[in-house]
């Protein structure tokens, strides 16, 4: 379908339309702002992308609420939005649709909106040191001035009963990895409810991205979560394409695609191996952290950096793939597709590994469609959705495949997706190496000037799931906002659900990992 013919099956009459690049956006007012979300979401069965505010008092004396969903294999992104003015209450849709709940409780904590009939409208992101009346996205915020310290009580959800206790978790944990507080209510030795609490790495990024300047931009995305670096950064750097109508060479888009295969490669080798690991299977965790590191030698040959940094720009990649490094990369997909197998062969046939990753850590599919999940987690209960195919960039239109899914949403479930999504992986970077134009321009030479008052949304499928990002510009063609979804804002969301029910408190490092989500992509 065309962008008219979307309009005459999605929009209502009564609205007026404006296209941009592949959004449509419209203005609905609050009255009905409810009806024409839930008929997008429940009669249409659009997915939800984000939900996007901003402060355009200095343009039109108002705030806006973007309601971004998408439009599967036509990448046409369908936006009503909200204006207020002279208003800071908008209508709570999570009644309605569930999954509108934690994008509203993110509104109100950064912009001081506030969803009227929310049922829980306790901060997110923002601790308890925090001012209740500071908004940090407004365009008045003073980012220069530290606030002063506060002192707003989180409240955790309380279990009552005889013989219910709690054990609070972190948020300092063992090792490396970033902090975030788990609160357990217990029935003995059963979990009967987990609630994670997040924000200790909150770095105030999208604020940011209103005030560097556009190439140290680039730089940010990059760094919203240092494990798919390239994959952030290509969002970002499609979304700006777009509102600079620029076409990138082909070549890059072939490059794109190499370089996030080989980014989602070495991160699932790294999970696969780890999830072994964290049953005590020591031969699986050993090899997938062997099979990871080849892969980040790959990326460091290829580009100079293990995580892809620096690679990506707005129009093109800095970095070619020359011939000789090319034959070598294919010979590697071809001995690791081998080593893989022979890893995940023997892994399978082990009764004691299976008996800990089968039945353990279930999603069931409502929790899962209510909060709408994403990527791994997703495709682990049969959902086929995949960025890649439903809304195909770079060159990805030219490599189909088959989304890897599984039906039983439990540990071994979103194990065997990452299995089977590796042999995609290699596949597409087989393929995409041979098909790659010889080399040419990277970067289009066409200069940077955005359009005015517009908005654009860049989507990549990173290894975790869909990234998505909303960039909007101002009267003068500069960016004034840019929002960040990444997949593990909507994933953290469950974790909860799949920990408790039959599961004990030695069951959730390894759902925990089974999922592996990134504090730092959710606390932006």
């Amino acid at each position: 379908m065309d962008h008219n013919q979307i309009i005459d099956k999605y929009v209502p009459k009564n609205t007026k339309p404006e296209i941009s690049g592949n959004i449509i956006t419209y203005k609905i007012y609050s009255n009905n702002i409810s009806r024409v979300v839930y008929k997008l979401y429940h009669t249409d069965k659009l997915p939800l992308k984000t939900i996007a505010a901003t402060d355009e008092r200095k343009e039109n004396e108002s705030f806006k609420i973007f309601y971004v969903f998408g439009v599967p294999g036509e990448n046409i992104f369908l936006v009503p939005y909200l204006l207020l003015y002279n208003e800071e209450k908008f209508p709570s849709l999570a009644g309605a649709v569930h999954e509108t709940a934690e994008y509203e409780r993110k509104i109100k904590s950064f912009f001081g909106l506030t969803p009227t009939g929310h049922l829980n409208p306790r901060p997110i992101i923002l601790h308890e040191n925090w001012p209740d009346n500071l908004f940090p996205l407004r365009k008045d915020f003073n980012w220069q001035e530290r606030p002063e310290t506060a002192n707003t009580p989180y409240n955790f959800q309380k279990i009552e009963g005889e013989g219910i206790y709690e054990i609070p978790v972190g948020p300092v944990h063992a090792g490396i990895i970033e902090p975030g507080h788990f609160r357990f209510s217990m029935a003995g030795e059963e979990i009967v409810l987990l609630e994670p609490k997040l924000g200790y790495t909150h770095k105030g990024s999208e604020k940011l991205f209103e005030i560097l300047p556009l190439n140290e931009k680039v730089r940010l995305s990059e760094r919203i979560s240092g494990d798919s670096s390239f994959s952030h950064s290509l969002a970002f750097c499609q979304a700006i394409e777009s509102l600079n109508e620029t076409e990138v060479p082909e070549i890059s888009e072939y490059l794109r695609v190499i370089y996030s295969e080989l980014e989602r490669l070495a991160n699932h080798f790294g999970d696969i191996g780890a999830i072994m690991l964290d049953t005590g299977f020591n031969f699986g965790g050993s090899h997938g952290a062997r099979m990871r590191e080849i892969v980040m030698q790959w990326n460091e040959r290829l580009t100079g950096s293990r995580f892809l940094r620096g690679v990506n720009v707005i129009g093109g990649v800095t970095k070619d793939i020359p011939p000789q490094l090319k034959d070598e990369l294919l010979q590697e997909m071809i001995r690791l597709r081998q080593d893989f197998t022979e890893v995940i062969e023997i892994a399978e046939e082990s009764s004691s590994l299976l008996n800990r990753l089968e039945r353990t850590g279930i999603l069931e599919p409502q929790v899962a469609g209510d909060h709408g999940v994403v990527g791994i987690v997703a495709r682990s209960i049969g959902l086929k959705v995949d960025a890649r195919i439903n809304y195909p960039y770079a060159a990805y239109d030219k490599f189909p495949f088959d989304i890897a899914t599984e039906k039983d949403g439990d540990v071994y479930a979103r194990f065997h997706v990452r299995v089977k999504e590796v042999y995609t992986s290699i596949k597409i970077i087989q393929e995409a190496l041979k098909m790659k134009p010889v080399r040419s321009v990277l970067v289009a030479t066409k200069e940077i000037s955005l359009k005015k008052n517009c908005y654009a949304i860049g989507i990549t499928e990173g290894w975790r799931g869909e990234i998505v990002y909303f960039a909007a510009t101002d009267s003068d063609g500069n960016i004034s906002r840019v929002d960040v979804r990444d997949p593990s804002f909507l994933n953290w969301m469950v974790i909860g659900h799949a920990a408790k029910d039959y599961n004990i408190v030695p069951d959730f490092p390894l759902i925990n990992k089974s999922f592996n989500l990134s504090y730092s992509g959710f606390d932006v």
